[in-house]
C-alpha cells in the first residue's frame, strides 16, 4: 500500500470511529480524540506519516494518542482496526420501529456544520448524509444573533454561499446528483421578528425559525411571538417548538408554554412545517403536542439537528415518533424531492 492510500485508510478508520461513538452517543472527548487525530495526520505529508510510522513517533504529534496511535498502526498495514471492528458489530437498529418512515426521507433539513456549533466540516456532514441514503440536505447554521453558538454574520453568511456552491460542483458529480442546500437556523427574537435581514433570507433554500432565548416567557406573549415567526413568508419550518431538553449534558429544561393549538394552526394556515426534532435530548414536540398538530392538519419535516456525522443516523427516532402519532409520509416535507421541496419553499 503506497505512504497516501494508507493515510487515507488511518484517516477514515478514525473518522468512522468518531462516527459510531456519535451515534451511540458516548462522551464528546472520546468522539472528538479520534476526530482530533483524523484531522492531524490528514494535515501532514504521507511520507512524514510513514516515516514517524516507522520510527515510533506518531505520539509525539498533538492530538495522536496510544489508542488513536494503534488504529493509525492497524489501518496503514492494510487491516480494518480492530477497535472499528468492534464498534460496527455492536452497532445494531437504533429503535425497533420508524422505518418505513426513514426509507421514505430523501433528506435532513436542520443539521449544523464547524461555521456555527457543529463539530465536522460541511463536506463530511454531506458524505455521511449521502452514505446514509440521503439525496441532499440543508445546512442550517445558526444566525449570529446566537453567539454561544457561533452564530453566523452577514459576511460570514455570503461566505458559506460561496463555499457551498463550490462544493456542489464537486460532491454533485461524485455522489450522484447529490446537493447542499443553502439554509439557516435563524432565531426567533422575543417580538417574534427574526434574526436576519430579509435579503440573505430570500437567498436561502431553507428557513429554520427557533426560539433559543427567554424561553420561559409568559404563555400569550410567547404564543404571539410564535406565531409572529411562522407567518413570516420567508419561514419553512418552525424548530423544536418546545424548546425542552429531557436528557444530556446540559441537564433538563422543560417546555415553553404557549397556546399549542393557536400556534399549530398558524402553521397549518401559513404553510409552515413543524419539525419533529429528533435529538435524543430534544424529541420535540413531546408525544401529546405531535399528535394535537396532526389533528391540527400540519405537515412535518423529521429533522436530527446533527451538530455531528454520527448524529445524523438519529433520525430514526423521529421517525419512530412520527409513526407513533399517526404522522404519514405525504405530511412530511423531506419525504419530497428537491425539486418538489424547493418550488415549496419558493411559494
Amino acid at each position: 500500500m503506497s505512504d497516501k492510500a494508507g493515510v487515507a485508510e488511518a484517516v477514515a478508520a478514525l473518522r468512522a470511529i468518531g462516527y459510531y461513538l456519535e451515534r451511540d452517543q458516548q462522551p464528546t472527548h472520546r468522539v472528538k480524540a479520534y476526530r482530533r487525530a483524523a484531522d492531524t495526520i490528514a494535515a501532514l505529508p504521507a511520507a512524514e506519516v510513514r516515516a514517524r510510522r516507522r520510527a515510533g513517533t506518531l505520539t509525539e504529534l498533538a492530538g495522536i494518542g496510544p489508542k488513536t496511535e494503534a488504529v493509525i498502526l492497524e489501518a496503514m498495514d492494510g487491516a480494518t482496526p480492530s477497535y472499528l471492528v468492534k464498534l460496527e458489530e455492536s452497532a445494531g437498529a437504533l429503535t425497533t420501529a420508524g422505518k418505513a418512515m426513514r426509507a421514505a426521507l430523501k433528506a435532513d433539513l436542520h443539521l449544523h456544520s464547524e461555521w456555527s456549533d457543529g463539530g465536522s466540516p460541511i463536506e463530511e456532514m454531506a458524505r455521511t448524509a449521502y452514505r446514509l441514503g440521503h439525496k441532499y440536505l440543508a445546512l442550517t447554521d445558526h444566525s449570529a444573533r446566537l453567539t454561544v453558538a457561533n452564530g453566523l454574520s452577514r459576511e460570514r453568511r455570503l461566505q458559506q454561499l460561496e463555499v457551498v456552491a463550490e462544493l456542489n460542483k464537486r460532491l454533485g458529480a461524485e455522489l450522484d446528483g447529490f446537493t447542499i442546500l443553502n439554509g439557516i437556523e435563524v432565531d426567533i427574537l422575543e417580538d417574534g421578528t427574526l434574526d436576519c435581514d430579509t435579503e440573505i433570507l430570500a437567498r436561502l433554500d431553507v428557513v429554520v425559525a427557533s426560539v433559543h432565548s427567554k424561553l420561559r416567557m409568559a404563555s400569550e406573549p410567547m404564543t404571539e411571538r410564535m406565531v409572529r415567526a411562522v407567518a413570516n413568508p420567508h419561514v419553512d419550518i418552525l424548530g423544536h417548538c418546545t424548546g425542552r431538553l429531557i436528557t444530556g449534558g446540559r441537564g433538563t429544561r422543560p417546555e415553553s408554554d404557549f397556546d399549542a393549538d393557536v400556534v399549530f394552526e398558524a402553521c397549518r394556515q401559513f404553510g409552515t412545517a413543524v419539525e419533529i426534532n429528533s435529538r435524543p435530548e430534544r424529541l420535540d414536540p413531546p408525544k401529546r403536542l405531535l399528535s394535537l398538530a396532526v389533528e391540527a392538519g400540519c405537515i412535518f419535516s423529521i429533522d436530527t439537528d446533527a451538530h455531528a456525522p454520527g448524529q445524523l443516523d438519529w433520525q430514526v427516532y423521529g421517525c419512530e415518533r412520527a409513526e407513533d402519532c399517526g404522522v404519514t409520509p405525504d405530511r412530511v416535507i423531506n419525504t419530497w424531492d428537491q425539486k418538489q421541496l424547493l418550488e415549496w419553499t419558493a411559494s
